[in-house]
């Protein structure tokens, strides 16, 4: 995992400029609390990424458990963090709003655990599968799991909705499972 730079970039600065369009007042507290600690954490992690990764190997094998809970609140580098954190921003605004802030606090615990021992078993399952054991060294950080987690919980609380995803049309049910295809292509890493 490459080493990241510290500090204002181009990303960053966006995201603050974004989030000063929507307006402090206008976010959540959960929601803005959860952008808040991923900045932070950007901007001051706790390690580096290589001792934050969450990997079979690391995490499992090595009983690194701290892993689960810092993974998903470190970024590789300023537009992963962006991208992240524009989309919290929306699913935030509209989930907060709808589940109230206790259950979304809930909702996010639970997702950024959960979401990391889901990795770690695909990850093991494709070790067995594959029969290759370099799959127990991959190595992520991000929040996208728990976004995609929101997304599909976003979904289920406001059916019948059509997205669209590059210029198509498609029904909220499956956009995201289109989205994640679709992010795999173009960014598989």
């Amino acid at each position: 995992m490459e080493r990241r730079q510290r500090g204002v970039s181009p990303g960053l600065i966006l995201l603050l400029y974004q989030i000063s369009q929507v307006g402090l007042q206008n976010i959540p507290s959960v929601t803005l609390g959860v952008l808040a600690l991923n900045i932070f954490l950007f901007l001051n992690p706790l390690r580096p990424l290589p001792e934050v990764c969450l990997s079979v190997s690391e995490t499992l094998h090595r009983r690194n458990w701290h892993r689960l809970l810092l993974a998903p609140f470190h970024h590789a580098d300023d537009w992963h963090l962006y991208y992240n954190m524009i989309s919290m921003l929306w699913k935030g605004i509209m989930l907060e709003r709808k589940l109230k802030s206790i259950w979304f606090a809930y909702t996010i615990a639970v997702f950024s655990v959960l979401i990391g021992v889901v990795y770690m078993v695909l990850e093991l399952l494709l070790v067995i599968i594959l029969d290759d054991p370099s799959y127990e060294m991959n190595c992520g950080v991000g929040f996208s799991g728990v976004l995609f987690a929101l997304k599909v919980l976003n979904n289920h609380y406001n059916p019948g909705r059509v997205s669209t995803v590059f210029g198509l049309p498609i029904s909220s049910k499956y956009a995201c499972w289109v989205e994640l295809v679709a992010i795999h292509l173009i960014s598989p890493g």
